[in-house]
């Protein structure tokens, strides 16, 4: 099984400060990757590496050739158009003809439940309407990595729970397809302040501070305490102090 990304002593620079140090690690088809860490942690910084908004400043990204990408951001960012328009473009910007991107827009946001969205300005949704129908733009794209960055962070509960829910669902449906071939299976990396999101959805997670990467464990085991502190007692309290 050949890894979607790769990362090899990966640096990130901003002037002199180190957003990101000497990071090493692979994610895998399949895999539900959850981001943790405290603010400046580097959460955002290492989406923004894996997805190629920004490049390495030493080190390696090294990302499976042809491998399909999309990006969902703390805040939806939507242009003044028709919700099918705004998932269309996407699309139409990897090179589909326009009146199948649309057609192809439908699909997706009648999967998604949006359909009946489907003729109002984005503009005048809901952010938690607006954060579904971006979500819906980047799976429009059948992206084999979906890279989230606190995507229920600015939500109300019950916006967090709808998108909460989908993402379990391409979780449930990313698990029934390990008889599939591989670069078929969805990958998802996501940052998260939320434990609990993090519990519930990933299958394995990152432990960031101060740029290092300072465990990367299955959820099980970092959810362990006594398991997690002697492989870093940072995580540990970083742990203790958000369940508290």
């Amino acid at each position: 099984m050949s890894a979607y990304l790769h990362l090899n002593q990966a640096y990130l620079m901003f002037g002199p400060v180190a957003a990101l140090q000497d990071l090493s690690f692979q994610i895998a088809p399949g895999e539900r990757v959850g981001v943790v860490g405290g603010n400046g942690s580097g959460k955002s910084s290492l989406l923004r590496l894996l997805h190629g908004l920004v490049a390495p400043s030493s080190g390696q990204v090294l990302a499976q050739p042809g491998l399909r990408q999309a990006m969902l951001f703390q805040q939806p960012r939507l242009l003044r158009a028709s919700v099918q328009n705004n998932v269309a473009l996407g699309l139409w910007l990897q090179g589909v003809a326009w009146r199948t991107a649309r057609e192809r827009a439908l699909q997706a946001l009648q999967q998604a439940d949006l359909a009946e969205l489907a003729k109002r300005p984005a503009y005048a949704l809901s952010v938690g309407q607006q954060q579904r129908v971006a979500l819906a733009r980047a799976l429009s794209l059948k992206p084999q990595l979906l890279l989230l960055d606190e995507p229920t962070a600015s939500l109300d509960p019950h916006a967090k729970r709808e998108v909460e829910a989908r993402l379990a669902t391409l979780a449930t449906l990313s698990a029934m397809a390990q008889a599939a071939q591989d670069d078929q299976r969805l990958s998802i990396v996501f940052a998260s302040h939320n434990l609990g999101q993090v519990k519930r959805l990933a299958t394995r997670v990152l432990y960031l501070e101060q740029g290092r990467l300072l465990a990367d464990l299955p959820v099980q085991s970092f959810f362990n305490r006594e398991l997690l502190g002697r492989v870093s007692p940072e995580a540990q309290l970083f742990l203790q102090g958000e369940l508290v």
